[in-house]
């Protein structure tokens, strides 16, 4: 892992020390690419990762003042690149500065340990996304009027924020790749990391290349809300096992979330994109309004919120099982209350040591009836 100090260095180059400078090694990257601005022959390459290109300047009718919009292009593939150098930063500082001190005070095993990290992570990028999508949302009145989400389709111009905000998402979930390695993710967790990392990367960027930002930035929101709250309680959980509050919230709104994806899904690719005006294919104005890709994006939806609700039962299931099994288990160990056994009367009336009469007569009375 980058900035921890290690005693012993591994060999140059080796796995070893490239997955634990590996935070280092792309910081120097960064610092180059930044350099770059300094010096005029360079400053034009170095422009085209750091900042925002194919910027338009446009008046709108309901203003007078230009308005700065942006378009997507080819060049957006190295504003990319930059980012996901700086998210790969931002992961390894998470990890050694917050997660890693966290872990070495809950003394988790090595299965929670992975899935800690896992959710610690997951958690600041949802909890900062959503923020950040609710910011857009309430700034452009996107939520007001369903309609918006297709009239005036191709939707080729963004604001700033709109285009940074997929530009962002789309580096995170692509350095969420390599992370795999960098983390020494389980072999048994890799491919349930890689299916929905890879369902990320092709729906996010499938809704920015086919001009649909607006639909994806309002699909995103309320899908990242419960995946934060999922995270979230998960660390809750590892912190202390009695608190699973937080796993019934996140089932009902998981639900409520998935029957919204469709609903918006069906409304716009069903009813509000075949009724527009610019219908057909034109790659040249960026319309992609035609049966096929309008079929092909909605069945791609239906399909992927089949199969996180086909997981979602799934892991419920399993959680019950586990909880009965836990029930059956106390229930076995906790024995029935026996009643005591009478023990009987030893010979010359003793017990435990302690000789009784079975004349209930006072010491006195006797004593007279003797004499």
């Amino acid at each position: 892992m980058g900035f921890r100090k290690k005693n012993k260095s591994p060999p140059v180059l080796s796995h070893e020390f490239v997955i634990q400078n590996h935070a280092d090694m792309v910081s120097c990257l960064a610092m180059i690419i930044l350099l770059g601005l300094m010096f005029e022959v360079t400053a034009k390459f170095a422009i085209m990762f750091i900042t925002v290109q194919y910027n338009v300047t446009q008046v709108l009718d309901e203003r007078n003042e230009p308005v700065n919009l942006y378009q997507y292009g080819p060049k957006d593939v190295a504003t990319v690149f930059f980012y996901l150098l700086i998210a790969v930063i931002l992961h390894a500082l998470i990890q050694e500065y917050i997660l890693d001190k966290m872990n070495r005070r809950l003394h988790l095993s090595k299965t929670k340990h992975s899935k800690f990290n896992e959710s610690g992570q997951l958690a600041a990028f949802y909890l900062f996304s959503f923020i950040w999508g609710c910011s857009i949302l309430t700034a452009e009145d996107f939520a007001t009027n369903p309609t918006f989400l297709w009239e005036g389709y191709p939707h080729t111009h963004m604001v700033f924020q709109v285009k940074f905000f997929y530009i962002c998402q789309i580096a995170y979930w692509l350095h969420a790749l390599p992370e795999l390695y960098f983390q020494k993710v389980r072999k048994e967790d890799i491919p349930r990391q890689l299916y929905y990392i890879c369902l990320y990367v092709v729906h996010i960027t499938g809704a920015y290349v086919l001009n649909l930002h607006r639909l994806g930035l309002v699909l995103l929101v309320p899908h990242y809300l419960v995946e934060l709250l999922f995270h979230a309680s998960r660390l809750f959980y590892f912190s202390d096992e009695n608190k699973q509050k937080g796993f019934t919230l996140w089932a009902l709104l998981f639900v409520i979330a998935r029957l919204l994806t469709l609903t918006l899904s069906v409304l716009t690719f069903g009813f509000g994109l075949p009724r527009t005006e610019n219908q057909g294919f034109s790659l040249a104005e960026g319309n992609f309004n035609v049966l096929t890709i309008r079929m092909t994006c909605l069945a791609a939806i239906c399909l992927t919120q089949a199969w996180m609700m086909w997981k979602f039962i799934n892991f419920q299931l399993k959680k019950w099982r586990e909880h009965s099994q836990n029930q059956a288990s106390k229930r076995k160990t906790v024995s029935p209350k026996s009643k005591p056994h009478k023990r009987e009367p030893t010979r010359g009336g003793a017990a435990n040591g302690i000789v009784k009469s079975e004349d209930k007569t006072s010491p006195r009375a006797r004593k007279t009836k003797t004499s």
